[in-house]
């Protein structure tokens, strides 16, 4: 009779094929996500033609309202664009235009700016919870994933009955137990983050995961959930942010009046929302009798994610007429794991931290995935075909997506300024540096894969700061240049990454040798 498995050989398969089957969509999950916390930092390098005239958001508005009014006078809105700390531009549109189609301006002088057409750093964000999919496809794909990084951090818990001596346990020069240890301390280290970041993910697509409840009582009617939970005066916000349309009447038929000038709703902006905390500011039915002005926080005044949120005035006397009110403890619980998720708060800080446990989880991740291949090739000892794919697949992934991210901010670069379809070619450097990877991968043994493609994109990161002073040299800035010295300690790391691979064989021999030595010794054997 068959010896029936104990709780922990079964949650260490359970870990073990749960990491390894979607083990690849995670990394590219969780290295997407990590270069996502810096989006609208990449957005501004992407964007080399726009520069930091360090105005401040007063007098910015005093240029983007004087535009306005030479050029769209009769508009039915007016959208402001405002410099920020993490996106220095200036952008405006009128009537029903959206943000993606907004005239850039120079903030001193108010010319119009043309800056090149890029994917941006909002690439990475889309592929983070789409994988480049369709929205309806892809939310799915990365929550099953998702279920699945749960389902390997619970069992991981259970198996490692050693868990704090394992935290504090590092073995260095020992090939496969050194990367184990890694592997177990960065587990260790980050588990609340990881608990929170997959979990919060989740929570956000609540309503696509769980449809349930919305269909049965609201008969899958989103908007009437969501107005039943909004506070009355939250509704009565949005009602007068509307107001713009002029209710009933044409605009045409509204009489005109007197606007106080805009620069004046910065202020009292900031006084509800704080200082340097306004991220745009709009216009409806501008120089009418029914005129109002709508500011909107950047996403990070709270916890809790505010974006949606406005303050609304009257545009002729300065009366707040919508504010948002505290959200009801059901909606306001949502928002707040989608502001843990998104680290919107704490300023850099905060975005810094984040950032530097999504790269450790990737290297958790990514060692993972190698210490099975690993270990499995010492119990086989043998090329099975199974094998041998999981081994090719892992540099096509896990340095491959790295180098197709690479190659992407290169081609940004290196693209011609003004080519049509700019974006699209964008797309193909970073598919095509991917595929070209996967084919590499394929072709090469594993340690020599390894280590020509960490070599390859540690140079080409460490190279980064070279090429923006050779093709964008008047584009520098504080905000660019903190880009390229992430780049080049990336590079760095990833240096260091493919010296250890191009040391591991010399690293096994030795340990092989000691082993043996050990062996002999304790026999009495000699050879």
């Amino acid at each position: 009779m068959a010896k029936q498995a104990s709780v922990t050989q079964s949650m260490s398969g359970l870990h073990t094929w749960a990491g390894l089957i979607v083990g690849w969509l995670l990394f590219a999950i969780f290295l997407t996500g990590t270069l996502a916390v810096f989006d609208k930092e990449l957005n501004w390098w992407m964007q080399p033609e726009l520069h930091d005239t360090g105005l401040d958001q007063v007098s910015a508005v005093r240029v983007a309202e004087s535009w306005l009014r030479e050029r769209n006078p009769d508009a039915s809105a007016w959208n402001i664009g405002l410099p920020t700390e993490r996106g220095p531009s200036l952008s405006v549109s009128s009537g029903e235009q959206r943000r993606g189609q907004r005239t850039q301006l120079d903030a001193d002088s108010g010319e119009v700016v043309v800056p090149r057409e890029t994917l941006g750093g909002n690439f990475f964000f889309h592929f983070h919870y789409t994988l480049h999919m369709p929205r309806s496809i892809g939310i799915w794909v990365v929550g099953f994933a998702a279920m699945a990084m749960l389902v390997a951090i619970i069992s991981g818990v259970i198996i490692h009955k050693k868990i704090f001596k394992d935290f504090f346990t590092f073995r260095p020069a020992k090939g496969q137990r050194s990367w184990l240890d890694g592997h177990n301390a960065s587990a260790v280290l980050l588990l609340p983050f990881h608990l929170m970041i997959t979990y919060t993910g989740l929570a956000i697509f609540f309503l696509i995961y769980m449809p349930a409840a919305t269909d049965v009582l609201y008969g899958g009617d989103r908007e009437a959930l969501f107005s039943e939970l909004r506070p009355g005066n939250e509704q009565q916000v949005e009602r007068a942010g509307r107001a713009g349309e002029g209710g009933r009447a044409p605009r045409a038929e509204v009489p005109a009046a007197q606007m106080l000038p805009l620069e004046q709703f910065i202020g009292r902006g900031e006084a509800y929302y704080g200082e340097d905390m306004l991220g745009s500011l709009s216009v409806s039915n501008p120089d009418r009798a029914n005129a109002r002005v709508e500011v909107r926080p950047v996403m990070g005044t709270r916890l809790e994610l505010t974006k949606g949120e406005s303050l609304v005035f009257n545009a002729i006397t300065g009366e707040v007429v919508g504010a948002p009110q505290p959200t009801r403890t059901t909606l306001l619980t949502q928002k707040v794991m989608a502001g843990l998720h998104f680290a919107q708060f704490g300023g850099y800080a905060m975005r810094w931290i984040y950032f530097l446990c999504g790269l450790i989880s990737c290297a958790m991740i990514a060692s993972g995935l190698v210490l099975y291949t690993v270990k499995r090739r010492r119990q086989v000892k043998s090329d099975t075909r199974w094998l041998r794919q999981a081994e090719w697949l892992n540099v096509a992934v896990i340095g491959g997506l790295m180098f197709a991210c690479t190659a992407l901010l290169w081609g940004n670069r290196m693209l011609p300024a003004n080519m049509a379809e700019r974006e699209l070619w964008e797309l193909r450097v970073f598919f095509g540096g991917w595929l070209l990877a996967l084919v590499h991968a394929r072709l090469r043994a594993p340690l020599r894969a390894w280590a020509e493609q960490l070599t390859l994109i540690a140079l080409l990161l460490l190279a980064m700061p070279v090429l923006d002073m050779l093709l964008a040299p008047k584009a520098l800035d504080g905000l660019r240049l903190s880009v390229d010295a992430s780049a080049a300690a990336m590079g760095l790391i990833l240096g260091w990454a493919a010296w250890r691979v191009v040391c591991q064989p010399q690293a096994v021999k030795k340990t092989a040798g000691e082993t043996k030595k050990i062996r002999t010794s304790r026999t009495g054997v000699t050879s």
